[in-house]
């Protein structure tokens, strides 16, 4: 696969997920369709599709989705390169969905040590519950093959990983746990489906977080799992099972969200180069972690792999623990202090690696300041972390 065949197609994106078509004009956006109830107009056809829903995307229940979601949906698909999607309501309940959907009691995944915060959380009040063994593989994927059991169902990946940004060779390690019989699941919300492609590098499941850089707003929350056909019918039977879906109103702001991804990424990217680069610079950082800097352990394999990098990058202090950081983000006054990333305003927050790394050793201090950087003048932004880091 080549670079370019990698990278998503701004036009697709405009195009892609306009809904089903019908006689005479249609609008530039779909529809919003709320709906609960589905009318038939007999008892031939009402049997008909209900036998046929769960093999086809029909509309039967509001619970089984909606025309406006189904839109996203498709826009989903079409960024990722896969065969079909699924909306759920969080990014976290879309991983829980995966880990369900594939995972029986008994069976053992094999996790980044590097993944979100809350898949943590997560193995300890479901995996444990339910009999499901982990455990966690370092975040470049080092020492997979010393972790795989013959029970091993799973690889479950982030890439870059949070707060850190370490970078595995993905089809190296999708090859491995394919010759296993090893699904392979790849968080790629940090590529949102337009800096990389899990599917296209041998991963069976991708999953997105829309409420990051596919709504761009902020004001909306989703998760969305894309597979390959072969990955797709456990994951469906499960989600229709459990009555998972989304309200056309939020799918909507999504969509809505979705159609500048191309426009957003470039400026994102900009912004954080600028400012990445000016605090390699400066001499209160001891290091800045940014997969695009030439100096970044993974950089060799975002080059090959990705197609740009994003907003987000964190640094370290010079010589400083818990208490010079919070000096330091307390004292900014253009970045909002706050969870979550990848809308237009640029964010900080502080992240303690010894408490969020399992397997994975890093050098004092393990305090880290993480940025993502918004749409804002990236002049204005440096001019802010210039007065908060000399205060």
């Amino acid at each position: 696969m080549t670079r370019e065949t990698r990278r998503f197609s701004a036009t697709r994106l405009i195009h892609a997920g306009r809904g089903a078509e019908a006689e005479g004009g249609r609008p530039v956006n779909p529809p919003v369709v709320r709906l609960s109830t589905v009318l038939f107009d007999s008892v031939a056809q009402m049997r008909d599709l209900r036998r046929r829903r769960d093999s086809e995307r029909l509309l039967t229940y509001g619970a089984r989705g909606n025309p406006t979601a189904y839109a996203l949906e498709d826009l989903v698909t079409e960024l990722e390169g896969g065969y079909r999607t699924r909306l759920v309501p969080t990014g976290l309940a879309a991983i829980a969905q995966v880990f369900l959907a594939y995972l029986r009691p008994g069976d053992h995944v094999i996790i980044a040590d590097s993944v979100y915060e809350p898949v943590r959380q997560l193995c300890h009040a479901v995996l444990d519950r339910y009999g499901i063994l982990y455990d966690f593989l370092a975040g470049d994927g080092s020492g997979l093959e010393e972790l795989i059991r013959p029970e091993t169902r799973l690889l479950y990946l982030e890439c870059p990983g949070s707060f850190a940004y370490e970078l595995c060779d993905l089809p190296a390690l999708a090859a491995r746990a394919r010759a296993r019989g090893i699904l392979v699941a790849a968080d790629n919300t940090w590529g949102a489906g337009g800096l990389y492609r899990p599917l296209g590098l041998g991963a069976d499941i991708s999953i997105v977080a829309a409420t990051k850089y596919l709504s761009g707003h902020s004001d909306v929350v989703m998760g969305a799992v894309t597979t390959t056909e072969a990955a797709w019918p456990a994951l469906h039977a499960f989600s229709d099972a459990t009555g998972s879906a989304v309200g056309p109103d939020d799918a909507y702001l999504v969509l809505r969200g979705a159609r500048s991804l191309a426009a957003r990424l470039p400026m994102h990217q900009a912004g954080a180069l600028a400012v990445a680069e000016w605090l390699s610079g400066h001499p209160r950082v001891a290091e800045v972690l940014c997969p695009a800097l030439p100096q970044h352990p993974g950089h060799a394999l975002w080059k090959r792999d990705f197609h740009g990098t994003n907003g987000l990058l964190s640094f370290r202090l010079r010589d400083a623990g818990d208490a010079a950081a919070v000096r330091v983000v307390d004292g900014l006054r253009l970045f909002g202090l706050g969870a979550s990333w990848g809308g237009f305003e640029s964010l900080v927050t502080l992240a303690d690696l010894g408490r969020l790394r399992a397997v994975t050793r890093w050098p004092e201090p393990h305090i880290l300041i993480r940025l993502h950087i918004g749409l804002e003048s990236p002049a204005d932004l440096i001019a802010d972390l210039d007065q908060a880091l000399s205060a």
